[in-house]
């Protein structure tokens, strides 16, 4: 896509479909605007980066709608001050766009591919506030808790303890919970003082949150 016409054309018409879809807080669009989805996309599907679909990536995962992105960023409430935690850093795109608006990010991934290939794309953009680390996600990283906010990309049968362990007083979890790939709500969950309170948000399809650390032939 060398064409600067057609190219703004494609940002406009993804930006529409973003906020059509109710992505409506000005500082996800633009983070969304800014970072380039088309450089996580590699292969046959590079064409397809501005659509509103999930595709396919590396190591039998995907990389999410860029509504479903938004809207999780959006719930997700990030400031400027916020230290974030990421499960599931897939190609790196949710990632990135977190960067444009917290302190810090950390996102962990069971697949080596994932995290060398999405750390080459941060490079290549000049981010320097993401730590990508391959670590087993679903018992988060408790050597640099406790997080403002954590952003769980694969759905698991309940908010797993261990996360809701590391997030912080008046922190916010978003994670995708269900026990099917057929059926999966998307749930935010604060933290406050006397306890959890869950927001039901959306119905979603992710991938499943899986233990351990993936072989190299996963």
């Amino acid at each position: 896509m060398n064409d600067p016409d057609a190219l703004a054309q494609r940002k406009m018409q993804f930006l529409f479909a973003l906020r059509s879809r109710g992505v409506t807080d000005q500082a996800v669009l633009t983070a969304m605007e800014e970072v380039d989805r088309g450089l996580f996309v590699r292969g046959l599907f590079a064409e397809r980066a501005y659509e509103d679909t999930p595709l396919p990536i590396a190591c039998g995962q995907t990389i999410s709608q860029p509504s479903v992105v938004g809207l999780m960023t959006q719930a997700l409430e990030v400031t400027p001050r916020d230290k974030v935690l990421e499960v599931g850093t897939g190609s790196g795109y949710q990632a990135a766009i977190l960067s444009h608006l917290a302190r810090r990010v950390y996102t962990v991934d069971r697949h080596k591919r994932l995290v060398q290939e999405a750390r080459g794309v941060f490079d290549q953009l000049g981010i320097v506030n993401i730590t990508s680390l391959i670590s087993d996600g679903s018992f988060g990283l408790p050597d640099q808790a406790p997080f403002d906010k954590i952003i769980v990309t694969a759905a698991a049968e309940d908010p797993p303890g261990p996360l809701l362990a590391q997030l912080k007083i008046g922190g916010i979890m978003v994670v995708p919970v269900g026990q099917s790939d057929a059926v999966q709500s998307l749930i935010r969950v604060r933290k406050t003082e006397n306890g959890l309170d869950y927001d039901e948000l959306r119905s979603v399809r992710f991938v499943p949150l899986l233990e351990g650390v993936a072989r190299e032939n996963d």
